[in-house]
């Protein structure tokens, strides 16, 4: 999803630029992190399966008018089959995984977790690309899949909970989910050639969309879900969606990837505050102390951050 060809510098900003760089950023962090409050909402009624279906569907008749406006059908019709394709891994498969997981660990936690794509992005593009870390993120890696361990370790039993579920399956889903988004960065980069954002975020999710369709269907629920479930796939859809993706990649223009990036170390905030607020989710003490030793890895992992000296 987070896969991009923009330069990596980012412009210099003036004062102006940077007061709507900060707002566009906050927005971005309490939209994403609305993400799993609403997922949670949704899947509870109909299931994982269908609750991102419908989401991705949404995404994508909100986006494809936008693409079409811009004039941009004729390179997704040149490159439809690896931006589809690429919608499998960045949404598709995620956004499922991520609704069964909201239904049986918390949102914060959920969200912790997925703030480790920057570290599987890391490593998959070592493994797959070759390309080699820095002595920083390599020290970065360590400490964020540490505390990845440390984390999930208090919270991962195989023994089954309220809903019927081990907790540990949902870390599993979230840590699964976390590889796709990386893997498809690594693919958008080694065979999708450099498209306009807008293509690539509105091919994706209609690639997904199409993946799921199927499988949503066969795992639909027998009843009909409220106006609430509704309104959450609405929300989630076109604001968590949609609108996200047009915020982000704004935030990469107007400031590069590497500044964009660190939305990622916001989302989790916003989504304990939000599911303390309105799921009356507990946080605990280990559970911030093993999110700021994950950020922390993924700041250096990413590159945000580096040691002295190196």
């Amino acid at each position: 999803m987070k896969a991009t060809r923009l330069s990596d510098h980012p412009k210099k900003m003036t004062t102006s630029h940077a007061k709507g760089w900060l707002a566009d950023f906050l927005i971005l962090a309490a939209i994403w992190g609305s993400s799993f409050l609403f997922m949670r909402v949704a899947a509870l009624e109909l299931g994982a399966l269908p609750t991102a279906a419908i989401r991705v569907a949404i995404a994508s008749v909100f986006l494809l008018p936008l693409m079409l406006a811009k004039g941009h059908w004729g390179e997704l019709r040149q490159h439809w089959k690896p931006v589809l394709f690429v919608g499998v891994l960045n949404s598709g498969i995620p956004f499922a995984l991520y609704s069964f997981a909201v239904m049986h660990i918390t949102t914060g936690f959920s969200s912790i977790l997925n703030a480790t794509v920057p570290l599987f992005g890391a490593l998959v593009a070592w493994v797959w690309l070759g390309d080699k870390p820095s002595l920083s993120r390599t020290v970065g890696l360590a400490i964020g899949f540490g505390g990845v361990v440390l984390l999930a370790g208090g919270q991962a039993s195989f023994k089954p909970n309220a809903s019927g579920i081990a907790p540990a399956w949902a870390v599993l889903a979230c840590l699964a989910a976390t590889t796709c988004y990386a893997l498809a960065a690594s693919f958008t980069k080694k065979h999708i050639p450099s498209l306009p954002p807008l293509v690539t975020a509105t091919g994706s999710q209609i690639g997904a969309t199409l993946a799921l369709a199927l499988p949503a269907l066969w795992f639909r629920p027998d009843h009909w879900p409220s106006a609430s479930a509704w309104g959450a796939l609405l929300v989630v859809g076109v604001l968590c969606t949609g609108v996200a993706y047009i915020l982000y990649f704004k935030l990469i223009e107007n400031s590069g990837p590497a500044r964009a990036l660190t939305v990622t170390f916001l989302v989790p905030v916003f989504a304990i505050a939000y599911g303390v607020l309105f799921l009356g989710e507990t946080v605990t003490a280990w559970m911030l102390l093993c999110g700021a030793v994950i950020l922390a890895g993924t700041a250096l992992s990413s590159g945000l951050v580096k040691l002295p000296g190196r």
